[in-house]
């Protein structure tokens, strides 16, 4: 059978692993399935592209995920290029055809008020050094909206309290200089004295352990999901999410989209442009909830 060669060339040929060819046979299986009802008496040979988006569309209507129904009509493709190279197809009725878009999931975002609390109540840090930093931590987030890297990248001559601004080394190495406001700017003072107190500190990193060692990466992820559990229900609980709540509160606030895009970095501004959506997302549910005929 063409499906036996087929996986045969996988296997030998491309060298993918089981799992990767039983992947593309189920997905040829499925094909082969709706084909048998749709043309019970139909081949591989006779499979033109109108039945291919009929496909697409039972696909669809089914409930497939569209990363699915793509990677579905890519394993079809691959198998008809395959048939075209041993000279067992003439043409590929998947030419020119174009699976849905992929939706691009909004950005996850905490609301202002859980921020609110976040930042208001101490209780939620606990006492002595680890709470300062870890506030401080939070608070540089939700006040910068840097990456995890290039919090961890900061050193202490990258923050100047005077100018209120931290220098930040982001993606290819491209320097950006972010402003911060009065409250952060507390919030630094507090946690500098603290840091001043650490004997023997060996390191040039900003941010560091009660031993004076560079904070590590996975205690940056376990702050801040253990705080962001105390106040909000957001599925994902990460360093990445205080980014997204960053430029959704400004946006919120009327920043310029423009203005936002350097802030965070982007190289494009359609990197920022899903921000819109995400506070467009905001106002929609606020008016179903609060309207009485939503």
């Amino acid at each position: 059978m063409k499906e036996e060669l087929f996986a045969d060339y996988l296997k030998l040929e491309r060298n993918y692993s089981m799992c990767t060819v039983e992947s593309y046979m189920q997905d040829l299986e499925l094909f082969r399935s709706f084909l048998t009802e749709l043309c019970p008496d139909n081949g591989w040979a006779d499979v033109d592209s109108d039945m291919i988006r009929a496909w697409i569309v039972d696909m669809m209507n089914k409930g497939a995920a569209t990363t699915t129904v793509n990677r579905r009509l890519s394993t079809l493709r691959s198998f008809y290029r395959f048939l075209m190279m041993k000279g067992l197809a003439d043409y590929s009725p998947v030419t020119g055809i174009k699976g849905p878009k992929n939706k691009k999931p909004l950005p996850v975002f905490v609301r202002e008020s859980e921020m609110d609390r976040l930042l208001d109540d101490d209780s939620l840090y606990g006492e002595g050094y680890n709470a300062v930093l870890g506030k401080t931590v939070i608070d540089t987030f939700y006040q910068t909206g840097i990456r995890l890297a290039e919090l961890l990248g900061l050193t202490t001559s990258s923050v100047d309290l005077s100018a209120g601004t931290i220098k930040v080394l982001g993606k290819r190495n491209k320097e950006r200089y972010i402003p911060f406001g009065n409250g952060l700017k507390q919030q630094l003072e507090k946690y500098i004295g603290q840091r001043s107190a650490i004997q023997n500190i060996q390191t040039a990193s900003f941010f560091v352990t009660d031993k004076g060692e560079p904070l590590p990466r996975h205690r940056v992820y376990a702050l801040v999901k253990n705080l962001l559990f105390q106040v909000s229900t957001v599925a994902k609980k990460s360093p990445h999410v205080l980014r997204h709540t960053f430029a959704t509160a400004m946006l919120n606030h009327n920043a310029d989209i423009s203005s936002v895009k350097e802030l965070l970095g982007h190289t494009s501004l359609a990197a920022t442009q899903v921000y819109t959506h995400t506070t467009l997302q905001e106002l929609k549910d606020i008016y179903n909830q609060a309207h009485p005929r939503a």
